[in-house]
């Protein structure tokens, strides 16, 4: 269970840190709310819906999440970035 909630975390720091963006506070950046995500980025799965809407809510985080070595490999992961694309969000290039 712990394995799959850091999975889980992990993805979801992954789709951040792919997107784009900087000055977001630290309020409005909840890595948690990427769970959703976990499915698409760790197998592969089509994201759904609510995983593409959070990662649009998430997006302007995607930076600082790509800072933080804990997440830096979910985050190049071939797919969070496949997960981005086909959400239609633009990879970040930090």
């Amino acid at each position: 269970m712990a394995k799959a909630v850091a999975m889980l975390v992990a993805l979801a720091l992954v789709v951040v840190a792919a997107t784009s963006a900087g000055g977001a506070s630290a309020q409005q950046c909840n890595p948690t709310q990427l769970a959703v995500c976990a499915p698409a980025v760790i197998n592969g799965s089509p994201p759904t819906a609510s995983c593409c809407s959070n990662l649009r809510a998430q997006e302007p985080c995607f930076c600082q999440y790509a800072c933080n070595p804990a997440y830096r490999s979910y985050i190049n992961s071939p797919n969070a970035r496949r997960t981005l694309t086909t959400c239609g969000i633009a990879i970040p290039n930090c």
